[in-house]
Parts: C-alpha cells; structure tokens; sequence
C-alpha cells in the first residue's frame, strides 16, 4: 500500500504499478494522495510525471488530478475540498478507463471478424494488457476476451516477456481465471510459430502512439511486427486515445526508458528463499561486472501495424492524417472513426 506521493513513485519505477492505463490512474490518484496529506501538489506532480517517461498515460492523469485541483483553489475551496476535487477527477477518469476499456474490446472484436473471417482465432500477445493494468478489463487482452466469451478464440500465444516475465507471471495467469485455452511461450520461440502457421493476428497494447503512428510498447513488440508482416499476420495494437501523443511527432522522438542492468543478468525469483538469500532476491546468471542493454521499450514504424484500436474507433491504414482526425474527434466528443 502506497501511502505517500514517494512511495508510489518506487512502485511504478519498481513496476509494482505498470502499463499505460493504470499509470495514468496512479498519476491521478496519486495527486489526490498529495492534496489530501497536505504536501506540495505540484512538487508531487513533477515526481510522478517522470517516474516512466515513455508511458505518456502516467503524465495526463497527472494533469488531470492537477487542473481539477487549482481550479477548485481558484474558484475559494479550502485544502480539503481542493483535495476532494482532485480525488473526484481521479474516479472521473478511472470510471472513462473502464468504459473505454469496454469500447476497445468491441471495436477489437468487430475487426478481427473483418480481418479473420473464418474464426477461430489463433492470437499471439506479448506483455500484459489485461484487468491488471487497467480500470476495466485492458487494453489489448480485453480484445482477447471478448474473442473468447464470443467462442472464437482458439488459442492464446502468450509470450513471457523478457526480462521480467510480464506475460509469464500476469497474462497467464488473467488468462487461465479467464479459461482461456493459451500456451506460454520463449520470446525467441515466436518465430517458429509464424512459420509454422499457428498465428493469426498479433494484440499488442502502447505505452505512447507518436503523431506518425509509431508505437512505443514493450521491448519485443518490434520484432514481432517484423514478422508478422513477413508472414502476412496482423499486427494490431490497441490503446485508449489518452496513449496518443501528437507533440510527439515520430517514433526517433520517444523517450526510450532504460531499465537497471541486473535485470537482465539477474534472474529474480520472487517466493522462494535461497540459502544465504532472502526471498525475492536476484540469482546472477551472468559474470560479475557484465554490462547489459536493457531498454524497457521498443518502437514500431507505423507501415508495420495493421490497425491502431481505441475507444473512438479503429485507424487502418496507420498515417499521420488518421491518428490527427482522431485526435481531434476524441478531444471533441464527436462521432468514431472505423477503417
């Protein structure tokens, strides 16, 4: 439990709280926190926008939580009711993540029909994407569940997602409450399944949408693009509107978070003590003193993503033109946009 603006910012550096839509949730909720323990919001505000600074989720529940809590200052509350004003945009918001959630999974749904008309889905994902980072059901593996209670889906692919097994430890285990008929897989396996076939479309989430298209998720979710376009699969990603980032106007412009080393050199093992070790401690698995390139997040050009899904609508083909539409048609509140 998180019960002060720091110790919320370790646990989303930590990854204890991560993925796109909780982050933004947490920005918000963390303000409130700020507000109603009567420390400096917008200090707390500074701390918590740049606690992941790819995920640009995070920064606009921030503003969010923040705006709502000067303009009640402005219009003569006190402490107290500012710091309920801020605490009411923070549900606000989390309450417009689950609906969206909902929208994303229809949307999803309606054009892997168009896409994959003969069912019985084959789909492959990478990271998490589902309730556990989300105020509903997710982003992407929304998308799969819906699949699933429509009977059409075949098999879930799930990668574990090197280095910290996001897909291994979380997917598997949304999917298998869910009774999802997935296998877990290596990263490195999923080539083999494309070429043997066995996928149908690629489901990934986004941590920030660039105003070209380009996609910021995490690091594994290019080479998969990659393949699935040599091998003719769909590669969709799905992200509510608040993951566009039109001042961000290519992919060469997102900041890449880099992630400690001894995540990659260390494997954790986080229940079972070792002797001499407590538990969830690191096990090396490489040479002391070996350097390690562990970058948190890679970014997929937009010719190689079949399809953006959000809560407004679906974008096919990706350009800069459909991703500034809409943009535009979310911030109005006007209308969908469908391929």
């Amino acid at each position: 439990m998180c019960t002060d603006v720091p110790a919320l910012v370790e646990a989303i550096r930590s990854l204890a709280v991560r993925g796109a839509p909780l982050l933004g949730l947490a920005g918000a909720y963390g303000i409130a926190l700020a507000a109603a323990r009567g420390f400096d919001v917008d200090e707390a505000a500074e701390s918590l926008a740049h606690a992941r600074p790819t995920a640009v989720n995070l920064a606009y529940g921030v503003r969010r939580a923040v705006a709502a809590y000067h303009a009640a200052l402005r219009e003569d509350a006190d402490d107290a009711q500012a710091a309920a004003a801020a605490l009411a945009e923070a549900r606000v918001l989390h309450r417009e993540d689950a609906e969206a959630s909902e929208r994303m999974a229809a949307h999803g749904q309606v054009l892997l029909e168009e896409l994959l008309p003969a069912g019985g889905h084959r789909i492959l994902t990478h990271c998490n994407t589902g309730a556990l980072v989300s105020g509903g059901e997710g982003t992407a593996l929304a998308v799969v569940k819906s699949v699933h209670r429509a009977g059409q889906l075949r098999r879930l692919w799930v990668d574990e997602t090197r280095p910290l097994l996001q897909g291994a430890r979380l997917t598997a285990y949304e999917a298998a409450r869910a009774g999802m008929a997935y296998t877990l897989l290596a990263d490195n396996a999923a080539g083999s399944l494309f070429a043997a076939g066995e996928v149908d479309a690629v489901l990934m989430g986004a941590d920030r949408i660039a105003a070209d298209g380009s996609v910021a998720n995490k690091v594994g979710s290019y080479p998969l693009a990659v393949l699935a376009r040599y091998h003719h699969v769909p590669f969709v990603v799905v992200a509510p509107t608040t993951t566009l980032d039109p001042a961000t106007p290519d992919g060469a412009a997102i900041e890449v978070e880099q992630r400690p080393g001894h995540e990659v050199t260390d494997i954790t093992i986080p229940y079972v003590p070792l002797p001499g070790q407590e538990a969830g401690t690191g096990v090396p698995v490489a040479p002391l003193g070996t350097q390690a390139h562990n970058p948190a997040f890679d970014v997929t050009p937009p010719e190689l993503v079949t399809a953006i899904v959000t809560e407004d609508g679906v974008i096919s083909p990706v350009t800069a033109d459909g991703i500034a539409e809409l943009w535009a048609r979310s911030r109005s509140g006007n209308g969908m946009m469908s391929i």
